[in-house]
């Protein structure tokens, strides 16, 4: 699939793309500034744009292949190991959590918690994101700070999620291979490695790129399948992808821009800004780019299987959809790097309630199966 027409597509949906650094094309994009100033005259100078019947629409739905390094290819041995090791305790330095811990089935996937609650039942900073498709991911963390699953995994051992320290991956990894079944697993999946800090991580990257979420509601009636949604549905994806402007952000198939425009899409939209002083302000992306156009700039997740995933935003502040889309079609919260591709879009109780109901054709069917037993 050419993702330069999907971007291209979302485009068709607004007024103008504001993403910084570069666009999917490769040319250089606009800064903060000059974007404002285009999209507010191109807003003024364009009619309302009005979404065609649901009906009628040339939907996006196929996802591609999950792209694989070159250097961890995939195979089943190696699938089965990550897939224990993500379910297993004893990689936290308390044995208390798992990865899974914090991507569990009855939470969709995402975290239970508006913070992540760490090893040692340390609080962490931020929500833990739906992990659906993160194999299509090329940056990590909701600020982009990880370039790989490989180096995400690592950040989330060494780091507050299972508390190991830094630079203690590799202590870990030869605690786990005195486990006689962890190390024949090892042997077989890494020959002449066996474990180690980067077959650990490797390995787990592998099970999680075998996370795909690709047989929604939505995408049986992008195919072709017009039952496949209601009315309401239908009349929400309407609202999405025209008077709200959702698409511009949460674009299909993935509903993220991040999937697409990697590098850039980071926007503020104000979540976490509303009543704080600047210096207490979760600054994002800036922390990884030291840019100030990043400042409380995140990554918008994606929507699959979002109605599943309460609560909402990096810092879980809205418990609950409704009130996130209200929040998002009202224009954010205002602060001194607010994206303007957020507007007060004067969406009606209903509209909202059918944009809800529409998120809901976003839902995986897919479960996390824990493995049988672990050695």
């Amino acid at each position: 699939m050419n993702r330069v027409i999907v971007a291209a597509f979302a485009c068709l949906f607004v007024s103008a793309c504001h993403l910084g650094g570069t666009d999917t094309t490769g040319a250089a994009a606009p800064d903060a500034a000059a974007s404002a100033t285009t999209v507010s005259a191109a807003s003024a100078a364009a009619p309302p744009f009005k979404a065609p019947n649901a009906d009628e629409m040339q939907l996006q739905w196929d996802l591609g292949k999950v792209p694989i390094p070159a250097d961890n290819p995939q195979s089943d041995a190696k699938i089965e190991l990550g897939h224990q090791l993500f379910f297993d305790k004893r990689l936290s330095v308390d044995h208390s959590r798992s990865c899974y811990f914090c991507h569990q089935n009855e939470d969709g996937n995402g975290g239970h918690d508006p913070i992540a609650i760490g090893a040692n039942d340390k609080k962490l900073t931020r929500q833990s994101p739906v992990i659906w498709n993160v194999g299509y991911l090329s940056k990590l963390y909701w600020d982009g700070r990880s370039d790989s699953l490989e180096a995400q995994a690592t950040a989330a051992l060494e780091g507050g999620n299972m508390g190991l320290g830094k630079d203690k991956l590799s202590e870990k990894a030869q605690e786990i291979a005195k486990i006689p079944g962890y190390k024949r697993q090892f042997e077989t999946a890494f020959p002449g490695q066996g474990a180690t800090a980067k077959t650990l991580v490797q390995a787990i990257s592998a099970y999680e790129r075998t996370l795909v979420c690709n047989d929604t509601a939505y995408d049986k009636y992008a195919k072709g399948d017009k039952t496949a949604l209601n009315e309401t549905q239908k009349h929400g994806l309407e609202v999405f992808t025209g008077k709200a402007y959702c698409i511009m952000c949460h674009t299909p198939p993935y509903f993220s821009l991040a999937y697409l425009s990697a590098a850039s899409a980071f926007f503020d939209i104000g979540i976490g800004t509303e009543g704080k002083d600047e210096k207490d302000v979760d600054v994002g992306r800036m922390s990884v780019t030291q840019k100030d156009s990043d400042w409380s700039a995140f990554k918008p997740p994606s929507l699959r299987n979002v109605s599943k995933s309460a609560p909402y935003f990096h810092d879980g502040s809205r418990a609950t959809l409704e009130d996130a889309v209200h929040f998002m079609a009202g224009g954010g919260a205002k602060n001194k790097n607010l994206t303007p591709i957020l507007a007060d879009r004067k969406l009606t109780d209903d509209e909202v309630k059918s944009i809800v109901s529409f998120l809901g054709a976003l839902d995986c069917n897919e479960k996390l199966t824990p493995p049988k037993k672990l050695p």
